[in-house]
């Protein structure tokens, strides 16, 4: 039963890994922010390295690694929110 629970959990793992692999969504436009994009790329391309750097060092650097990822993923958010908030705010709306 515990090696059954042990692969369930890697599998589960694994699949999460392979998902969140992707990186974040680069979703605004240079042309209308061009400041915010040049945020957004740097944001996509740190998650990249860190990304190689987990796979070349074949460990997770205690959490640490994911949990910078994480917060990559929340700073693209925050990236389209801004973009959103700009749009909304936008002289003639």
């Amino acid at each position: 039963m515990p090696r059954l629970l042990a692969a369930a959990c890697l599998a589960l793992a694994l699949t999460a890994a392979i998902i969140l692999a992707k990186g974040p969504a680069q979703n605004v436009t240079a042309r209308a922010h061009p400041n915010l994009a040049a945020a957004q790329k740097l944001a996509g391309q740190a998650y990249d390295k860190i990304t190689a750097a987990q796979k070349a060092n074949e460990f997770d650097f205690e959490g640490h690694a994911q949990r910078a990822k994480d917060l990559l993923d929340k700073v693209n958010q925050e990236l389209k929110l801004a973009l959103e908030a700009s749009s909304e705010n936008a002289p003639g709306r």
